[in-house]
């Protein structure tokens, strides 16, 4: 298969964290905690980020086999809706009371740990047997994106953008699988079909359609920086505005009419039930397409290739094992993060849910060596021509600006009532706002 490359961190993102004004409101300062004898019976909370029937089951069958190896530390699980996570986070972090270990998506790390919310895991990690079998890119990227560079999150998953298509229509009807843009567009429309009721593709505009977007946006233009040498977002670049052009005047002619409403979990059922060839989504949701399709009717295929034939995707796409700084017993709370990290666990949970493991022992696994999406993933990632371009994760409002600039402003190109050069202008200068204020505060 060869060898594996993690997403790498870049030095230009300098001093990475993230929170002005309100936020600071949240900030704590580092309390006494207290280690867990050997004897002592203790209790410690877990938050998971992204609960569901496909993901909740998972986890605590590993909780189960925690408890089973450490009969002195109980698990409460504390499972979170994906859509309701962040904000659950804040309100716990702005009133003292978080979880003691949590699930944590690597763009949050940034403002966690400015937020003084997470416990350093620097010296846990130097002592423990991952140090040397967590993939070093991706530990070095989430010390790289936070301020005073200590390792706040332990990735034990990474995850890649895709598309997930319907191959068996696209055998009958004879049509080309998309590995270029052209290709791509060229098969939305082949493969709608109105009097089947099929649509060629599903467009999220709902909840999180933003960061299919933006990923989207920079596969088509290949555009390496999310700034350019004068400080320009490259949000608006002309590219952009053409593949934003482009993509959603597909909208109600070759997708469906609910799209401008639907979230993740519409766009897989569409997928899953037979009502659309196509879906942009990541490798996490193959547990749900298994469970719906069969072998043979779906596959994984990488985001279609720019007009020089490089592939991109967006660095930091894994999630985390983080311990937050009230806990008071962080050494039974590092060792629950640590052992979602170990082979055995990462195995479990990354094959259920059909994601990247980040400890090596586990890519040795045959089931890693036999999944073809895995193999989609390490087709892009291992590619020495993939550009990697990398998100203003540290800047306070990054995520607040996705969900209520973007999100929303979707949805008004949809329905015609702003262009794509308008909509993007708006989304461009709320990051250059957001940089401003943020040089203002923190830089040197």
């Amino acid at each position: 298969m060869g060898g594996y490359k993690m997403l790498k961190s870049t030095k230009s993102l300098l001093a990475l964290l993230l929170v002005v004004g309100v936020l600071l409101a949240g900030c704590k300062g580092e309390e006494g905690a207290t280690g867990t004898s050997g004897d002592e019976k203790v209790k410690i909370t877990f938050w998971d980020e992204n609960a569901g029937p496909e993901r909740t089951p998972i986890w605590k069958e590993l909780i189960e086999r925690f408890e089973k190896e450490n009969p002195n530390i109980e698990v409460e699980y504390v499972g979170i809706p994906n859509k309701s996570s962040k904000s659950k986070y804040d309100a716990a972090i702005a009133a003292d009371d978080m979880p003691d270990v949590g699930s944590v998506q690597t763009s949050w790390l940034p403002e966690f740990s400015i937020r003084n919310a997470l416990l350093p895991l620097d010296s846990y990690f130097e002592k423990s047997e991952l140090k040397d079998l967590i993939n070093k890119g991706a530990v070095e990227f989430n010390k790289d994106i936070t301020q005073d560079g200590k390792l706040y999150g332990l990735p034990y998953t990474q995850n890649l953008d895709i598309l997930w298509i319907r191959s068996d229509w696209f055998k009958e009807d004879g049509v080309k699988e998309p590995e270029t843009w052209n290709d791509f567009f060229t098969a939305i429309e082949k493969m709608t079909d109105k009097e089947k009721q099929r649509y060629g593709y599903t467009i999220r505009g709902g909840a999180g359609g933003s960061f299919q977007l933006q990923r989207s946006m920079y596969a088509y233009s290949g555009i390496e920086n999310y700034f350019d040498e004068n400080g320009k977002a490259t949000i608006n670049d002309s590219k952009h505005v053409e593949f934003i052009e482009k993509y959603l005047a597909n909208y109600k002619k070759f997708t469906p009419k609910s799209d401008i409403t639907n979230g993740y979990k519409e766009m897989i059922a569409g997928f899953d039930t037979g009502v659309v060839a196509m879906v942009h989504h990541n490798i996490g949701s193959y547990g749900e397409h298994k469970k719906s399709l069969k072998d043979g009717q779906y596959k994984a295929i990488p985001l279609p290739k720019t007009e020089d034939g490089k592939y991109v995707a967006e660095g930091g796409n894994a999630i985390n094992t983080a311990v937050f700084k009230t806990t008071k017993h962080p050494d039974a709370a590092w060792k629950f993060a640590e052992f979602i990290n170990t082979a055995e666990s990462q195995s479990y949970w990354n094959e259920q849910v059909g994601q990247i493991p980040t400890n090596s022992d586990v890519l040795k696994e045959e089931w890693v060596k036999n999944s073809h999406h895995i193999k989609v993933a390490f087709d892009v990632y291992d590619n020495p021509e993939t550009i990697l371009y990398q998100p203003p994760f540290y800047l306070p409002d990054y995520r607040s600006i996705l969900d209520n600039i973007v999100d929303p402003g979707t949805q008004s190109v949809m329905s015609g009532d702003m262009t794509a050069q308008e909509f993007l202008d708006e989304w461009a200068k709320a990051i250059e706002d957001s940089q401003k204020q943020y040089d203002g505060v923190f830089k040197k």
